[in-house]
């Protein structure tokens, strides 16, 4: 595992992981912006999903062994982990706006 290439939310997330093999973390993958058609396989081969040549950033759910397989290739720039988003939702009571 080159953890060089891992944000410190992701390495920590690793720390949590029971399973290697289990998919369970969602991440960014970041890299070169023209890949060859080996690092397209890769992607491809790991689950990665609108693999296109010229995109360089690419979103996953992956395991612990797949985060350490990526991080270890030249052309990935960078891991960072994906976090949850949630809706914020929040009244706003028209009323007590002033002008």
């Amino acid at each position: 595992m080159n953890y060089q290439k891992l944000d410190a939310a992701l390495a920590t997330g690793l720390n949590d992981v029971q399973d290697p093999e289990e998919t369970s973390l969602e991440v960014f993958i970041h890299t070169e912006p023209i890949l060859d058609s080996a690092a397209t396989a890769v992607l491809e081969s790991l689950g990665v999903s609108g693999v296109t040549s010229g995109k360089d950033i690419f979103t996953a759910t992956l395991s612990e062994n797949a985060i350490s397989q990526l991080s270890e290739q030249p052309w990935v720039k960078y891991l960072k982990r994906s976090q949850q988003l949630r809706l914020v939702n929040r009244r706003i009571n028209i009323g007590k706006l002033g002008v």
